[in-house]
């Protein structure tokens, strides 16, 4: 049941760095929007402060906040903190969703659910009963990756994992052994053009400021009816965007997903289902 709407809702991110986030944005817009009270605060923690990790957690738990989300670096950081995962976030093995149920501290992963709600929008009834396929090319290895990967294996998908790091990729695949999941380095990447109907990168490679990186090898070229999803959403066109869009290809960024996460958290947390329209007209704007 939804609580009531004087109660103080305090929530936030934890990361690091931080200074690019548009979740308090999104946040602060769902309180408005939902009629309820509250603030999403920013956590910056370094990736070697456990106790500073485990200190925020602590304060979850004594009911000094009422959520946090979870990004880079401290996806997986968090999982030994938690009592427990939701069957998501341990298949997953990552986790960008915390709150407190019964005394116990539980880790969500709303990215997975996230990622396909906004992937079925921005490709529409494009899918194999049109001819297209389902066969995706997934760059990165790292958590993001780990709920892209868990999303299009439940929605039918074939997927080949492309990461710099051989080791990396290896965990991700041994992650989900009930499939073939074939792993491949950038470095072994063929110029020749691959058979995927899907691109998605899970890298940060291309977040500002390093606005002028694309995380696609210069020597492949993309299919003709390959879509396009870039998880990195600032800036709002990055250059892999912008390059796909010049060769006429439908291509567009993750902030669909940072939406559709973040209302999904923010429902968990609150019980209340914030309008899509209002988090989207917060950027429009």
């Amino acid at each position: 049941m939804p609580r009531p709407s004087t109660f103080d809702f305090r929530l936030g991110l934890i990361g690091y760095p931080l200074g690019h986030s548009l979740s308090p944005k999104i946040h602060l817009a769902a309180l408005k929007s939902c009629g309820l009270d509250g603030d999403y605060s920013l956590f910056p923690i370094h990736p070697d402060d456990k106790q500073g990790l485990k200190d925020l957690l602590e304060r979850v738990r004594a009911g000094e906040l009422q959520g946090l989300n979870v990004t880079i670096p401290h996806k997986q950081n968090v999982i030994p903190l938690l009592d427990e995962l939701t069957p998501t976030a341990r298949s997953i093995g990552a986790v960008n969703t915390i709150y407190l149920r019964e005394n116990k501290l539980i880790g969500e992963n709303t990215d997975a659910p996230g990622f396909l709600s906004d992937l079925n929008r921005f490709i529409g009834n494009r899918d194999a009963s049109r001819g297209v396929g389902k066969s995706a090319l997934v760059l990165g290895a790292g958590g993001a990756a780990r709920a892209v990967v868990y999303a299009l294996l439940d929605d039918g998908w074939n997927i080949n994992v492309v990461a710099r790091r051989l080791e990396q990729a290896q965990q991700l695949a041994s992650s989900f052994n009930n499939y073939q999941l074939p792993i491949t380095t950038f470095s072994d990447l063929q110029p020749s053009r691959e058979a995927f109907n899907l691109l998605v990168n899970t890298t940060p490679i291309g977040m500002t400021p390093n606005t002028g990186q694309s995380p696609l090898p210069e020597n492949l070229s993309l299919p003709d009816n390959a879509f396009i999803y870039d998880l990195v959403y600032n800036p709002r066109e990055t250059k892999l965007v912008k390059d796909a869009r010049a060769q006429g290809l439908n291509a567009t960024t993750g902030l669909g997903m940072l939406i559709e996460q973040a209302a999904l958290a923010f429902e968990i947390w609150t019980g209340h289902n914030p309008p899509r329209k209002v988090l989207w007209n917060t950027f429009e704007t």
